[in-house]
């Protein structure tokens, strides 16, 4: 049996696949903690590892969306989004995350901490402390790989000339976006006696494993030529404890899932064009709000169905066609059962994850601010097109074969068994 930390931020879809590894290791018999949002204390509890509170750093008290922090759909671009991540979460939080971290392991002594991927005070708390540092990427890859293009822009693969060109320019404006904070990094990491990094993204190969959670037959390339310690361990199918249960509409019209963000990326009017582009089509809708906005006043066609939530292990299999943000775990859930998609992206790794879908020829893109008649007019290509579900069936054979092992947890118990209980230096 081993001590494990995870440490855990409340960003939405993020969580579920972070708590499934926990409660597969809690399965296992480790013993388990995790440093999380209070918000998440319920889920945590449901996991079978032991909730620990954030104390200095951010987060959310519950679900309700005025208790959101990084509160990214506020800015009006892409690259103020961005900004407001990286200067709220990811390097303005890290030294709190740090402090809160390393605080829990000089409380109980660890044999690794597991951070999920943004929380980079809880990754240099690990290194200060002695214990291995093992990340989690419940997403595709964010880091730079060659022959990719760079994350964030959701852009399609290109070799030629132009588009190697197009990727450099790319890089560039992202690696100056996000090192605007580097100084900052950099004065924490000094702080507790670590090596400067020459840019933001380094930080993603600076722990012993990264574990990205999808499958490598989603990612371009295959994700091959990733960094030394990048593992693809396969995504997380489970349901999180909060989904409740569905009864399927009547009829015999093709069903299409909605589902988008359970955090607040200003989805109300895209959820109204949605449900007004179902009203148009031959299909029964089944809507699912979350816990970000509230239904009361939508009119609804006939053929449509809204709920606050639904187990996607359940409805997916009578699915015909899902129509989501792009957030990775609904696409992938999607994908695992050979079900096409219609993705409106937002924000986030978003744009990534549906370029991937459109590569795979398993779905179509809209632009989140797409109309009803564009949307109906999408929707009717999937459902009207096998070759849409035929590409989303190949790639749910790969996932199946990801489901045989839980790559996951064993690299977990590795990299833990290769080292001793770490004793926290007195760094920080």
């Amino acid at each position: 049996m081993s001590r494990l930390l995870l440490t855990l931020w409340d960003g939405g879809g993020n969580s579920p696949p972070v708590l499934g590894v926990a409660a597969a290791l809690a399965r296992r018999g480790h013993d388990v903690r995790v440093l999380a949002d209070r918000s998440l204390g319920a889920a945590v509890d449901a996991s079978g590892a032991l909730h620990v509170p954030w104390r200095a750093a951010p987060q959310r008290a519950s679900s309700d969306p005025r208790s959101e922090f990084v509160r990214d759909f506020e800015p009006r671009t892409p690259l103020g989004a961005s900004a407001r991540l990286r200067d709220r979460l990811i390097v303005g939080a890290a030294p709190a995350f740090a402090a809160d971290t390393l605080a829990e392991i000089r409380r109980e002594p660890v044999d690794a901490v597991i951070s999920e991927v943004l929380l980079i005070g809880s990754q240099i708390a690990a290194v200060a402390s002695g214990a291995p540092n093992v990340t989690l990427v419940p997403n595709v890859y964010p880091g730079e790989v060659p022959g990719v293009p760079p994350f964030g822009l959701g852009l399609q693969p290109r070799s030629d000339r132009l588009g190697r060109a197009r990727d450099r320019l790319a890089s560039a404006l992202g690696r100056r976006l996000w090192d605007k904070r580097l100084d900052d990094m950099n004065r924490l990491l000094a702080e507790y006696g670590q090596p400067p990094a020459p840019s933001l993204f380094e930080m993603l190969e600076r722990p012993d494993r990264v574990l990205v959670l999808t499958s490598a037959a989603f990612e371009f390339g295959g994700g091959r030529r990733t960094p030394a310690n990048v593992r693809y361990c396969g995504p997380r199918l489970d349901d999180p404890a909060w989904a409740g249960g569905w009864d399927e509409p009547e009829g015999g019209a093709p069903l299409v899932l909605v589902s988008l963000s359970t955090t607040t990326q200003g989805q109300d009017g895209m959820i109204r064009r949605i449900v007004r582009a179902l009203g148009r089509i031959e299909a029964r809708g089944l809507v699912t709000t979350g816990p970000s906005f509230d239904a009361e006043g939508v009119e609804r066609p006939a053929n449509v169905t809204i709920v606050p939530s639904a187990p996607h292990s359940a409805v997916l299999p009578h699915a015909d066609a899902v129509v989501t943000h792009a957030g990775h775990g609904t696409v992938i859930k999607a994908l695992a059962r050979g079900v096409p998609l219609l993705c409106l992206p937002v924000g986030r790794d978003q744009p990534d994850t549906a370029a991937r879908v459109v590569a795979a020829g398993a779905g179509l893109r809209l632009r989140p601010g797409a109309s009803a008649r564009a949307i109906a007019g999408a929707l009717g290509a999937i459902l009207a097109d096998p070759g849409f579900r035929v590409a989303a069936e190949r790639l749910a054979v790969a996932i199946a074969a990801d489901g045989e092992r839980d790559r996951a947890v064993e690299e977990i118990e590795a990299v833990a068994a290769g080292a001793g209980t770490a004793q926290p230096a007195g760094a920080g």
